[in-house]
């Protein structure tokens, strides 16, 4: 289908945006294609011609042309991409989930409602094909009573960090069951393995029970061999089996279960029939959906409320996985904030003013200071100690032996270690090395602290470094291993030595050298 004008503006254009992009710009509704990454939009601009480019997401929200906006970012950016353009006057398409928490999901629920705006969330399989005829099947009994059903969602290929498994496959078969059953589940629970990042599950198995007496649940994992995406539903006259990986989409095991004696349960095979179903790509479907939701001011099959019904589960499902409860959650009275995808052993310490954000871990005995940012995926402790207004990026884990003083900058993905030569069998905790980062230091991203050593006050770590050796206070170092390149001071800024005296352009602070020792002469911050 073709559209009169241009309307749309999308943002994301990596792993799963850059399929909207294609289909988008052969509807010929796409405005502008907005990403972060320069190199993405170079790559998408030779291939995608005749639309806008840019890399910034307000000016894009600020043109009159653009009426609606296609979000496919990461998940932890949702919310607040979906607020902005709600706020803005657009109507939104988001990728699942439509946000990480319910309180946030109820935000835009109710701004999309007060500012008359469309809000849709891409539950992709409810315009697959084979779902809608298997939503027909159900609806005519062909299947008889619904008694079970389960769901298997496996793969090995992108492995995320900023959320887990649960939030990135399980909305899916969330979203189709409770639109082919029509209500709602009574309980919830589920269990499931972190092993490659603590904190971030890599299987999951989610229960869910309804009124009814159905009970379903959903296998989901990116750690299995290989690729496949099965849901089955067992009825009393039949079965059937919706494989999305298979070239039979739906077929149906008419099964029957005769009773011997009218005691004992004997199962009568049968051949299985292939369902046929009509061809079409179900993005294509769900874009050409939102469009025509947009243009004739309709609400979307799997509107904001519909988003907002999968979000409960899935929070409580995670919340199963991390065993919240009353009596071991995090008070809600306290001085510090922790986003609700967070979890807080007990018997740690705190301070006032600190934040944590999505997915991070604080383990038990842990100490952390005033007024720090943890931010997303940050396992700290056990027994570690973060000073007063640090600075924790991204994917950082600080073990049980690192010891960080006040003002002390984590930069994404920035690794300690707390064994020298750990083996897998062997036990080697007490062995363990003690690293202090001295006040004020920076460590930069992807950088590797090897354990036992001391980082220097104020010291600047180039990303990517890997340090095997103490690091003065002031200085500067990189590479791998790690050499000293040169000084910094207190500010940041790279000092320039005019024989012994240098005095720092950005904040005119001046230092002296004696032999290879750096002495402060006056520091201005």
């Amino acid at each position: 289908m073709k559209y009169q004008e241009k309307f749309i503006g999308l943002i994301g254009l990596g792993y799963w945006g850059k399929n909207i992009l294609r289909n988008l710009h052969e509807m010929g509704i796409l405005h502008t294609a907005c990403d972060t990454d320069a190199g993405i939009l170079s790559e998408r601009s030779k291939v995608y011609q005749g639309i806008e480019y840019t890399s910034s997401f307000e000016s894009m929200i600020a043109s009159p042309q653009i009426k609606a906006i296609a979000i496919s970012s990461p998940a932890v950016t949702h919310y607040s991409l979906v607020k902005k353009s709600l706020l803005a006057g657009k109507d939104v398409f988001v990728e699942k989930p439509l946000a990480l928490t319910v309180r946030e999901g109820e935000e835009l629920v109710k701004i999309a409602e007060k500012e008359n705006r469309i809000l849709m969330v891409g539950h992709i399989l409810q315009f697959h094909p084979a779902v809608i005829r298997l939503k027909e099947l159900i609806t005519s009994g062909e299947l008889g009573k619904i008694q079970y059903i389960y769901s298997n969602r496996l793969n090995i290929g992108k492995l995320r960090t900023e959320e887990n498994i649960l939030w990135s496959f399980a909305p899916h078969d969330i979203s189709i069951i409770l639109m082919l059953l029509g209500e709602e589940p009574v309980r919830v629970s589920a269990f499931g393995g972190d092993y490659l990042n603590r904190g971030i599950f890599d299987t999951t198995l989610t229960s869910m029970e309804f009124s009814n007496g159905v009970k379903s649940h959903i296998f989901v994992s990116w750690l299995h061999p290989y690729k496949e995406q099965r849901l089955i539903f067992v009825g009393s006259k039949a079965m059937a089996v919706f494989d999305d990986v298979s070239k039979e989409k739906l077929c149906i095991y008419p099964h029957k279960i005769e009773w011997m004696n009218g005691k004992i349960p004997v199962a009568q095979k049968a051949d299985y029939e292939v369902v046929p179903v009509e061809k079409g790509e179900p993005l294509k479907q769900e874009l050409q959906h939102f469009m025509e939701c947009v243009l004739e001011r309709r609400r979307p099959i799997t509107d904001g409320r519909e988003g907002l019904k999968v979000l409960r589960i899935l929070e409580e499902a995670e919340n199963a996985l991390l065993k919240k409860t009353p009596t071991d959650a995090a008070p809600d009275k306290c001085d510090y904030f922790a986003h609700e995808s967070a979890y807080i052993d007990k018997n740690v310490i705190i301070g006032e003013g600190t934040k944590i954000w999505h997915f991070s871990h604080i383990l038990k005995g842990s100490k952390i200071g005033k007024n720090c940012i943890i931010g997303q995926n940050v396992t700290i402790g056990p027994d570690a100690i973060i000073g007063n207004r640090c600075k924790i990026q991204n994917n950082v884990s600080v073990y049980k032996g690192v010891i960080l003083e006040d003002e002390v900058f984590c930069g994404p993905s920035c690794v300690f270690t707390n064994v020298y030569n750990p083996r897998a069998f062997i036990e080697r905790k007490h062995e363990f090395r003690q690293t202090v980062v001295r006040r004020g230091a920076t460590i930069g991203a992807n950088a590797t602290i090897v354990c036992g050593l001391e980082i220097g006050r104020y010291a600047m770590i180039g990303a990517g470094a890997v340090v095997k050796a103490d690091v003065p206070d002031y200085a500067v170092v990189a590479g791998v291993p790690a050499r000293q390149i040169g000084w910094a001071c207190k500010c940041g800024a790279t000092l320039k030595f005019d024989e012994k005296h240098s005095s720092c352009d950005n904040c005119n602070s001046e230092y002296g050298m004696d032999t290879d020792h750096l002495m402060i002469m006056k520091e201005r911050v």
